[in-house]
């Protein structure tokens, strides 16, 4: 046995005996190792190629074919523009024209409204289309500064084609038409005069509400509730003024003034009547220049002859330089003013009554009476 197995110091000796390490003893892992690389390597190339393959994004080519109407609402992005032609079968793939719009620099180009397409068109050529103002699907609609609801019910229904009674009814909605609290529910005075664009989707209370979201902004651009404030006055009583001054004037300057009139007449001690006429013609539902004696016998509310104080709201529907002067009247003592020369849209200004009479004899004769 311990010829076999050796000495117990033999043994001990053995262990202390360093191995020999065989040659090439890391050269094999290491060539392991580089052929599992290349291998690898080459499977990377070919899963790249079958990768780009499959990645690759689907698209139309050519302009399409057919009539495809498309609506973009105002704050949609290109993204949700993008899934929307998707979904009508305009292009092949939203990323398609995602990738488009992006390449052509055109993302901040697309704007609210509708637009004619056809289907099956490369995302390149809807890209074109939905950034081309001609294509777009839009009626130009005009309402003038001081017009009343009277007259601009009609005005859009005989521009859109839709019938009035609807556009009477949608004028009623008040919360649809997201009407300020301070409006008291009346549209009269908050459809802003502009030129708007009209969609063929637009219904009238979309018209409408348009209208009153461009007052919205005017009236947020003129600080107009704090201003009001300031004023002693409230937000609906600064349109109702805005709106006599728009009747009154002829001319953009004058409007300071005319506001300073209607103040002081406001403010005056004893109280003093606005005697308006332009008021006294809203009652009526008339129009006129200078109310008869048979006119200010009205007992419309609207008759500031008879009854002291503003009329119980607007009288038409005022622009931005009609707000402004409201909001900031011109500084004096004026107490009385007289259009002596309707034609050529003169205004006399005055703070005497006397003087009120002679410049009311100068208009009568510029009119021939």
């Amino acid at each position: 046995m311990d010829s076999l197995l050796g000495t117990g110091d033999e043994r001990r000796e053995g262990r202390r005996k360093p191995r020999r390490r065989r040659r090439g003893g890391f050269l094999a892992p290491m060539l392991a190792l580089v052929v599992l690389v290349g291998a690898i390597g080459g499977a990377g190339y070919y899963g790249y190629r079958w990768l780009s393959e499959a990645m690759k994004v689907e698209d139309f080519t050519g302009r399409g074919s057919g009539e495809v109407v498309v609506r973009i609402k105002d704050g949609q992005s290109a993204a949700d523009v993008a899934r929307l032609l998707e979904e009508k079968g305009v292009i092949a793939s939203a990323r398609a024209f995602t990738d488009a719009i992006a390449e052509a620099g055109k993302s901040s180009s697309l704007q609210p409204g509708e637009f004619t397409l056809r289907e099956r068109m490369s995302a390149a050529a809807a890209v074109d289309l939905l950034t081309d103002p001609a294509n777009q699907k839009k009626q130009r609609v005009l309402v003038l500064e001081g017009w009343r609801l009277s007259k601009i019910i009609p005005e859009l229904a005989e521009k859109t084609g839709r019938p009035q009674k609807d556009f009477e009814t949608a004028a009623e909605d008040a919360e649809a038409l997201d009407l300020p609290g301070y409006a008291k529910g009346g549209l009269e005075g908050y459809a802003f005069p502009a030129t708007y664009e009209v969609t063929p989707s637009m219904t009238p209370a979309d018209i409408l509400a348009a209208m009153v979201e461009r007052y919205k902004q005017t009236a947020e651009s003129a600080g107009l509730e704090s201003a009001a404030e300031a004023l002693g006055r409230t937000p609906h009583e600064i349109m109702t003024i805005a709106s006599i001054i728009q009747a009154e004037a002829g001319r953009q300057e004058d409007m300071p003034k005319i506001a300073r009139v209607i103040y002081n007449r406001l403010a005056h001690k004893p109280p003093m009547k606005l005697q308006m006429d332009s008021t006294v013609f809203y009652g009526l539902n008339r129009y006129g220049i200078a109310a008869g004696d048979k006119d200010v016998k009205s007992r419309s509310k609207y008759n500031t002859y008879r009854y002291h104080g503003l009329p119980p709201g607007p009288i038409g529907n005022p622009g931005d330089h009609a707000i402004e002067a409201a909001l900031n009247p011109a500084d004096g003592p004026w107490l009385f003013f007289v259009t002596t020369d309707p034609k050529k849209k003169i205004t006399k200004f005055t703070d005497k009554e006397s003087e009120f009479w002679r410049l009311r004899d100068e208009f009568n004769r510029a009119r021939g009476g």
